[in-house]
């Protein structure tokens, strides 16, 4: 089996993050397989790991994988997937890092990527045309689910100078809330509006670079999604005083409310350095799509190479099974994803 030469790129400007948050679903799929700055459940700084394809797809056995950024969970559960996979097929996987959900649906919609990890939330959004401004009327018709995979846990952190405990106590202050564009941003716009908090400065960065605000005061918190634990936050928390600020209560409950695709979510004690009790909080669910442009046998190889292997994962292998494979799954299911759950 070939080998895949990797390039890594580092992130380029930020005009890519006001182009998302600015035009319609046109320029995401425009910007996909371009180099983030991202997260979103994914993600982390959005340097570009490429199998060395400019990002045209999959040709012939090589299939392209769009993940997250470096510093969440997606990109290293992605390259265990990709291990997975061409040990136990015929095909290669190019993973690339990205800005995550959002960014990953662009890549889907025009063919760039053929399978991606993004939230449940920004597939029923684009497979919808609504929710969020990028696909607001612009459904992703091609967009199709394979599996979902784990709870996308929401973690607000805060250092423990900043005097935040309470979600209340985010009003006034300069707040990361993810890459533009990113399932992060929306889902921190989303519970900020939830709470009733209106009056703050918004900072977008990912993952890893919203630690080094934290560590370096240019922000007061930071919002991150992602399984748990999220490696940013597990290297930030190892040389400063973590915070970890619940969302619970009636505030919780207002969250869920206003938006269904939440659930509740607890963060255990110990799972970041110093923080000892357990953190209630919300999650999405993080997921593997493809589009109806990828054939139904391919999905269904890859989907039963990862799903007959999962012994082999040692990343969220708590939560990644073959009977909950579906729990939460939020747009229509791909052909061969079926024919191997329904088998």
């Amino acid at each position: 089996m070939s080998m895949i030469n990797i390039d890594i790129r580092m992130p380029t400007d930020q005009t890519r993050r006001r182009f998302i948050a600015t035009t319609g679903i046109a320029s995401v799929a425009a910007l996909a397989g371009c180099a983030g700055n991202g997260d979103g459940s994914d993600g982390g700084d959005g340097s570009e790991e490429d199998g060395g394809d400019s990002g045209d797809g999959g040709t012939a056995n090589r299939l392209s994988w769009h993940a997250g950024g470096t510093g969440g969970t997606y990109f290293p559960l992605s390259n265990e997937i990709k291990t997975i996979v061409e040990a136990n097929t015929d095909f290669s996987l190019n993973v690339q890092s990205t800005g995550a959900s959002v960014e990953n649906v662009g890549s889907l919609s025009d063919g760039s990527a053929d399978f991606a990890l993004i939230q449940n939330d920004i597939a029923s959004f684009a497979k919808n045309g609504t929710g969020i401004d990028a696909f607001d009327g612009s459904p992703i018709e091609s967009l199709q689910g394979v599996a979902t995979l784990y709870p996308e846990t929401i973690t607000l952190v805060t250092l423990a100078g900043n005097d935040i405990s309470t979600i209340d106590d985010l009003s006034g202050a300069t707040i990361n809330t993810g890459d533009l564009g990113s399932g992060t941003q929306v889902n921190a716009n989303q519970i900020l509006e939830s709470a009733g908090i209106t009056d703050y400065s918004e900072q977008n960065a990912g993952f890893s670079q919203a630690s080094e605000q934290l560590a370096n005061g240019d922000i007061d918190a930071a919002f991150v999604v992602g399984g748990w634990p999220v490696g940013a936050i597990e290297d930030l928390a190892n040389t400063n005083d973590v915070q970890i600020v619940p969302i619970d209560g009636e505030t919780r409950e207002t969250v869920k409310s206003d938006a269904s695709w939440f659930a509740d979510d607890t963060i255990p004690g110990g799972t970041y350095s110093g923080v000892e009790e357990d953190v209630d909080t919300v999650a999405v669910q993080a997921m593997i799509a493809t589009h109806s442009g990828v054939d139904a046998d391919t999905v269904e190889t890859v989907t039963a190479a990862i799903f007959d292997n999962l012994d082999e994962l040692t990343i969220k292998t708590d939560f990644i099974t073959v009977d909950s494979a579906q729990d939460g799954m939020s747009i229509e299911l791909n052909d061969g994803a079926a024919a191997y759950f329904d088998a």
